[in-house]
């Protein structure tokens, strides 16, 4: 009897903007479970290409007030301290 290995999920923050290769990479990396936090330009994709995005993405709210997208999408934005908490809870996490 062989037994299936149990996938710890992974926390991804990617700081990529959308044109960028490891957006798209990134996006196929991600497997049930996984958490996706958009950071710095990659929150340029929310307006456009939101429904690429996974369900429950989550984005730095500082990066959507420094491009002008705080009102827009507060509901799925989290500050510092809450991504320091994300880490915490991740033991695996990949910056793309």
């Amino acid at each position: 009897m062989t037994s299936t290995p149990v996938q710890t999920p992974t926390l991804h923050i990617l700081n990529k903007a959308p044109e960028h290769s490891r957006f798209a990479a990134c996006l196929g990396a991600l497997s049930p479970g996984d958490v996706l936090v958009l950071s710095e330009n990659a929150v340029l994709a929310l307006p456009a290409r939101r429904n690429e995005l996974p369900e429950g993405t989550l984005a730095v709210s500082a990066d959507l007030s420094a491009r002008g997208l705080e009102e827009a999408f507060a509901a799925q934005s989290i500050d510092y301290a809450e991504l320091v908490r994300l880490t915490e809870q991740h033991p695996r996490i990949i910056s793309w």
